[in-house]
């Protein structure tokens, strides 16, 4: 039987004009990043209504590999130490950061070729519409 390991953690900063919550999801080697947007300082109540009503809602990014596995370890002392240490240490990982460019980067480059399609669609309307108001004039009607 295959175990799947899930960790998810939550880091919130501020950027200098807002505070953000960048959500990182490591499922079976593989990272998944979000990111919100608070505003102001969110309270306690806005982040624990945000995880626990409003996580599906969330838009991670594509998964991207991801070698480090979440580590086991039983006791709960030492994991309370070791969030402690994270909490301390670090921010966001680059990873997050980087898999959130590149959807960025992906989105940006759908929405150019749909407007792309839409122009030309438009375009070819205003053509058709040309050829046809001049054929109406050359029957004569």
């Amino acid at each position: 039987m295959q175990e799947i390991r899930v960790s998810s953690t939550l880091t919130v900063y501020h950027d200098g004009q807002f505070w953000v919550g960048m959500f990182e999801r490591v499922e079976g080697g593989e990272l998944r990043a979000c990111r919100v947007v608070f505003g102001a300082e969110p309270s306690g109540e806005e982040i624990q209504e945000l995880v626990c009503g409003r996580w599906n809602a969330l838009r991670f990014t594509d998964p991207i590999a991801h070698a480090d596995a979440p580590k086991v370890v039983s006791n709960p002392k030492r994991r309370q130490r070791e969030a402690a240490r994270e909490l301390r240490l670090r921010g966001p990982s680059t990873k997050a950061q980087q898999a959130l460019s590149e959807e960025r980067e992906a989105s940006a480059q759908q929405r150019k070729a749909c407007a792309r399609e839409r122009r030309e669609l438009e375009k070819q309307r205003r053509f058709d519409l040309r050829q046809q108001k001049r054929k109406q004039k050359h029957r004569g009607k």
